[in-house]
């Protein structure tokens, strides 16, 4: 294994994890900034995930075509743009272009960055048996990233600035830049055997393909939704908003553990069962929150719902990753963050009209549904790879 590309991985991470936060965690110093509303933020945040759907296929070819080194160094690059602009940002307009330079490059990221996690983690000889462990433990760091992001800005918001935060993150970003300089990205090319067109039409017509990505489909919306809606539910039990915030970051701890545990303990060959057995208790764990009356059993609800939805992810994309040829390893990405992008942004939001019509704890019903979609796909899954 090539230690640089594995440090350059840790620090790309990580810093991926920090563009995620980043919105969320600065938005109440910049709408004051800005003299914004609640609405206009909601546009800022809708920006950077409507980005991802195009910009993360359009890099999935573009690292296939010109490589994984220029994409991910010219991701750093328009994270760092959109930090300075951002910094300097006197009206949404301003913001808004930022906010969408950085989905932009956030896309990049997130594109070759899945690629590069099975060779920075796992030594060639070992893949892709080691693939789950590799992806695992990927995302095990980014949450590390997403987890301290929220903890440094608001310290540093507080002694320095919005201002110059942002300056210190877009520094931050430089370090993995830097790093992938002493690459040998060389090492990792892979002699294409399809055609741009050939290649995509393969992967469309590749029933594991598919079924990995509406997989994700159905996934992502149960994972965002109760990180979205945590702390509502909590308090709609009577639970303190401090004591809410509190369970939302234990949530994330047991989010994220569950991800090294799953790098760590599941035996090879076990990926897809894994997948079976965190849908079917998706279904369960969503049930019991619509239909929990119990202020204490809720919180225990979400707290265990971090390590349900937790490894779900990585392990499918591993699954599609140890599947597909590594020539086509960009476009399977792109193709897998595209069809899962949208049922990211869709469900949440028929959840949340749902949620108007009676409340958030019944709209749970949705979320429920989508895990039932997302076991059965996974059984389906599980019996075409055996």
């Amino acid at each position: 294994m090539d230690t640089m590309l594995t440090l350059m991985q840790i620090a790309a991470l990580a810093t991926a994890g920090m563009c995620f936060a980043l919105l969320g965690s600065v938005k109440l110093p910049l709408a004051r900034r800005l003299e914004i509303d609640e609405g206009k933020v909601g546009g800022l945040v809708s920006v950077f995930g409507f980005t991802l759907i195009p910009m993360v296929v359009a890099a999935g070819f573009l690292v296939d075509l010109l490589g994984q080194q220029t994409v991910l160094g010219g991701g750093f690059v328009l994270v760092i743009l959109s930090l300075v602009v951002l910094a300097n940002s006197r009206s949404y307009t301003a913001a808004l272009v930022a906010v969408l330079v950085l989905g932009t490059g956030w896309s990049a990221l997130v594109n070759v960055l899945n690629v590069t996690s099975p060779p920075a983690f796992v030594p060639p000889e070992d893949l892709p048996q080691r693939m789950a462990y590799a992806m695992n433990m990927g995302d095990f760091i980014f949450g590390m990233g997403t987890f301290v992001t929220p903890l440094i800005i608001v310290y540093c918001a507080r002694r320095f600035g919005l201002i110059r935060t942002l300056y210190g993150f877009a520094a931050v970003s430089v370090v993995p830049l830097s790093l992938g300089l002493g690459v040998d990205w060389e090492a990792l090319k892979v002699t294409p055997t399809e055609s741009v067109a050939g290649g995509v039409a393969k992967l469309l017509s590749d029933p594991i393909v598919w079924l990995c990505s509406l997989a994700f489909f159905f996934h992502v919306p149960t994972e965002a939704s109760v990180a979205t809606w945590a702390t509502t539910l909590m308090t709609e039990k009577k639970v303190s908003e401090e004591k809410a915030s509190t369970l939302l970051s234990v949530f994330w701890l047991t989010f994220m553990g569950s991800r090294l545990v799953t790098a760590l303990m599941l035996p090879e060959g076990a990926a897809t069962t894994l997948v079976v057995v965190m849908a079917v208790c998706s279904i369960a764990i969503t049930l019991c929150i619509v239909f929990c009356r119990d202020m204490k059993l809720m919180c225990v609800l979400i707290v265990v719902a971090g390590a349900v939805v937790g490894p779900i992810f990585p392990t499918l994309i591993a699954i599609l990753l140890g599947h597909v040829e590594p020539s086509l390893h960009g476009r399977a990405v792109g193709i897998f963050f595209c069809i899962g992008g949208i049922g990211w942004t869709v469900i949440p939001i028929l959840i949340g009209m749902y949620a108007k019509r009676t409340t958030v704890q019944r709209g749970f019903l949705i979320a429920s549904g989508s895990a039932v979609l997302l076991s059965v796909l996974s059984i389906v899954l599980a019996s075409r790879l055996d």
